[in-house]
């Protein structure tokens, strides 16, 4: 009989993915980058283009070497203003090269990268900014001010700020007119400009021991958590992805990025940032991932071969007039990774359709920086699974009761990991932590089920999160917002089905008003504005005269979803 331990996804790896991949390279993470300078100094790292390029000379590009000098030179001028090793500091941007430059310079000074999704109302990144005690912060010009209001609840001492149009093309222009910076803030440019002339800092990394990332995770209960990934675990991650991902039949075209999925986020930090550095690749930075026609526009100028996504955006892109139509090909497109919520059947199949390019669907985790799992390339790629564990991953479904027996194959259990890519803990969270990782091995709180050939399917999950377009998003969270409102006197929030996608989810708020008061959903979502980042705004809003719950009071998020899925 089949067991975990026998590994049967073994037998189902490409030909040219090796069984391990051990011993895994003890390399910092900048080494990536330095690796790519010394081979292809000269090769394209960032592709930046206007709103709509229309062909290469909307362009501009930045290469390894000028990717590597600037990320020396901001190190050397965090390491002035006191950055220590250990130290955080936070990158408030979109997909921009100054993020590129910004993730490498940290590191490079001996500083942990915080990311912070750029999104965020004022409130969230203070929220972080004070939980990771970040006291640089590194942001873009528009939202200097808010940053400033905020800035007394955090212990950030510097701001550093840019403007898109440093690397972009007049048309992204992002300068805040009339902005003045207090005494000890910086721009971007001046600043890596002042510090041309100064060498690379002399840190000594342990990357077993020593963390590159606080990447940020609400687990189950949506408060802030830092997953501590160090340098070892994104190191071994990347090269788990180029591996898994190697043309094994080269084309003539090498291989470059679009870079879509947000690189704050651990899937495109390590996905596309890491990996494209590892490979001496380009990266082609879309910095709104929400313009459609943007996004096809970059696919139709620059011709990418790995694009990695969310169920939604393959949705979307197939579902788009430029593509349907034939005016725009995806005939570039080598590899397609879906991630960070289930792909739906249908979305899978349309795509590929139009696409000739089969989506690989997998699956992976903050804490495990960042994927575990991935359909194979060449071999048979299961429509709903998240496919097979990575080299070196090892995996069991053990019963939800006891978190200890392994279930036989093929029924549903908590899957837990482990592997070389793994987090260290939570920051300040040592209960958290302990809950999470046990004797060696991290439990996910997903409910999995392992068939006999070793390929796995996500069955549910123990959280009560929501995936909105590869977002988690936390039920409290928006409850707590909607409760800031005056005639508000209870909330709900969980997950219903989206009538328009098929297999993604929108988030739904039921409320209770106060004796007396009045409310319009209208105002309910103007308000939600202030406190909630876009995807997390509740789409549907109903008001109930009371909520569901038990015994002891707790409100019963499923019972709402079922009476919703009854129709009443």
């Amino acid at each position: 009989m089949t067991t975990y331990a026998d590994k049967p996804w073994l037998r189902y790896y490409d030909s040219h993915v090796p069984e391990s991949l051990k011993p895994y390279p003890a390399i910092p993470v900048f080494d990536l980058l330095d690796r790519a300078v010394g081979t292809s100094p000269d090769a394209s790292a960032c592709i930046t283009a206007s709103k709509n390029p229309r062909n290469s000379r909307d362009s501009q590009v930045i290469t390894y070497r000028e990717i590597g000098e600037a990320s020396d030179r901001l190190a050397a001028a965090l390491v002035k203003m006191g950055v220590e090793k250990g130290d955080r500091v936070g990158v408030d941007f979109v997909n921009t090269p100054q993020f590129v430059i910004a993730f490498f310079g940290i590191l490079k000074a001996g500083g942990i990268v915080a990311a912070i999704n750029p999104h965020f109302p004022p409130q969230r990144k203070a929220d972080q900014l004070a939980d990771s005690g970040a006291k640089v912060l590194i942001t873009m010009a528009r939202y200097y001010d808010a940053i400033n209001a905020i800035r007394d609840q955090t212990v950030v001492e510097r701001v550093i700020v840019s403007n898109l149009d440093e690397y972009f093309p007049a048309s992204e222009n992002d300068q805040a007119p009339g902005l003045r910076l207090l005494p000890d803030d910086h721009r971007f440019q001046p600043l890596l400009e002042a510090n041309a002339g100064e060498s690379r800092p002399s840190i000594t990394i342990d990357p077993e021991v020593d963390t590159a990332i606080f990447q940020y995770t609400g687990g189950t209960t949506g408060i802030p958590k830092a997953a501590c990934g160090p340098h070892s675990a994104l190191a071994a991650n990347t090269l788990q992805f180029s591996t898994w991902l190697a043309d094994p039949d080269p084309a003539l075209t090498p291989d470059s990025f679009l870079a879509v999925i947000p690189l704050y986020h651990i899937f495109g930090m390590v996905a596309v940032m890491s990996y494209a550095a590892s490979i001496s690749a380009p990266i082609i930075l879309v910095p709104d991932a929400r313009d459609l026609d943007n996004i096809v526009a970059h696919i139709a100028a620059f011709h990418p071969t790995i694009f990695m996504g969310v169920p939604s955006l393959y949705n979307a892109l197939s579902l788009h007039e430029e593509i349907v139509s034939g005016r725009v090909d995806l005939g570039s497109l080598r590899v397609c990774i879906s991630g960070s919520a289930p792909l739906a059947p249908e979305i899978k199949r349309r795509f590929e359709a139009i696409s000739g390019c089969p989506i690989l669907e997998g699956f992976g985790m903050s804490e495990t920086p960042t994927a575990t799992h991935i359909n194979p390339l060449k071999g048979r790629n299961k429509e709903g699974s998240i496919g097979l564990p990575l080299p070196d991953v090892e995996c069991r479904i053990v019963n939800l009761e006891d978190g200890e027996t392994d279930v036989p194959v093929g029924e549903p259990g908590e899957l837990i990991l482990r592997g070389p890519a793994m987090m260290s803990g939570y920051h300040n969270m040592p209960e958290e932590t302990v809950n999470v990782l046990r004797e060696g091995w991290l439990y996910t709180g997903d409910v999995a089920r392992m068939d006999e050939e070793g390929y796995f399917t996500i069955v549910d999950r123990k959280k009560d999160m929501i995936i909105v377009g590869g977002f988690n998003v936390y039920p409290n969270v928006i409850e707590k917002a909607l409760m800031a409102h005056e005639s508000i006197a209870e909330a709900a929030a969980a997950g219903i089905p989206n009538a328009d996608i098929p297999g993604e989810e929108i988030p739904k708020a039921w409320v209770v008003l106060a004796p007396g008061r009045e409310a319009t959903t209208a105002a309910l979502f103007e308000h939600c504005r202030a406190y909630l980042a876009p995807y997390e705004i509740p789409r549907v809003v109903e008001f109930v005269e009371k909520l569901p719950r038990t015994p002891v009071g707790k409100v019963l998020r499923r019972e709402l979803v079922r009476l919703e899925q009854e129709g009443g």
